[in-house]
């Protein structure tokens, strides 16, 4: 007989299609509620507490200096775990029925410049060797598909079909997508297949791999990123899903809809999607201002 968080793991694994990490975010979560709650108010079922231990799991975070975006994460698991609980009837009434988030501070994402973009292609416009030629790819990739950094990592060498101009990701909740690659990056591609083609010893059949044959890191893609914008540019953050939001950005700041921006990224609804506009919007204004005769 499986336990209820057993059950939970299976539901969001099978049903919801949630990635590995995810489901052991959520897990992770609940059972260090379980532990609190123990140690608190000597009860190991969780099944059982009320919105009032909830709480003081809540204030002891917040004593130990844990973020409000981190608490409102944790929130989330629990409230996920009594929805499901709710859904196969182990309770009638949830005990996060009316709890309401933490107040976080919005963050706004900066994006990098046109300039800052062409600044550094430039810097790497002849790479020789096959991770010189791996890595620009994976830049300009980023750049012209704003997929994201699992998604990368994770492309397999078959849903690359140059002769299409696209590739085929697989995005949040196995959900796949098919997106558009441009005639210049599809030269750089068979560049670097030719290259990869003298790698020994391949481990699998993804397309991006490292000089041993091997599946690259979610942390070397990300240091490889940070490392390259850091030639160019003074931002704080230098993240793969600032290149991201940066593609976006430019999207709209030369006027695609947010529909289809919405259907590149991979978004299950345009709120997501809107949270690029801002940017958009900031560009409008600069155009706005500097044109409109009333302002000079």
């Amino acid at each position: 007989m499986k336990t209820n968080k057993e059950a939970f793991r299976d539901y969001l694994q099978l049903e919801k299609k949630y990635s590995v990490h995810t489901v052991n975010g959520y897990l992770n979560d609940i059972s260090f509620f379980e532990e609190f709650n123990l140690a608190r108010f000597e009860q190991g079922n969780i099944e059982k507490v009320n919105y009032s231990q909830i709480r003081g799991w809540i204030v002891f975070l917040v004593d130990a200096g844990i973020s409000n975006v981190s608490v409102n994460r944790k929130m989330a698991s629990l409230k996920a775990f009594y929805k499901f609980l709710l859904k196969t009837k182990q309770i009638e009434v949830s005990p996060m029925l009316k709890h309401k988030a933490l107040k976080t501070p919005k963050i706004i994402q900066i994006p990098f410049s046109e300039k800052e973009l062409t600044d550094l292609l430039q810097t790497v416009d002849n790479p020789i060797g096959f991770e010189e030629v791996r890595d620009k790819l994976i830049v300009d990739l980023f750049y012209t598909t704003g997929m994201r950094r699992a998604e990368l990592i994770n492309l397999m060498l078959q849903n690359v079909d140059l002769s299409s101009g696209v590739v085929k990701v697989l995005g949040k909740r196995n959900k796949e997508r098919i997106i558009p690659i441009l005639p210049i990056i599809v030269e750089q591609i068979n560049c670097y297949l030719k290259e990869r083609e003298q790698v020994e010893e391949i481990d699998g059949n993804y397309f991006f791999i490292s000089q041993k044959g091997l599946k690259l890191s979610e942390s070397f893609v990300y240091r490889l990123i940070n490392s390259y914008f850091s030639r160019v540019s003074e931002k704080v953050k230098k993240s793969p899903h600032v290149l991201r939001h940066t593609f976006a950005t430019h999207l709209l700041n030369n006027g695609a809809d947010l529909n289809s921006v919405k259907e590149l990224l991979g978004h299950s609804s345009l709120a997501s999607t809107q949270v690029y506009t801002h940017n958009s919007l900031a560009e409008l204004k600069k155009v706005y201002k500097n044109a409109h005769p009333r302002n000079k």
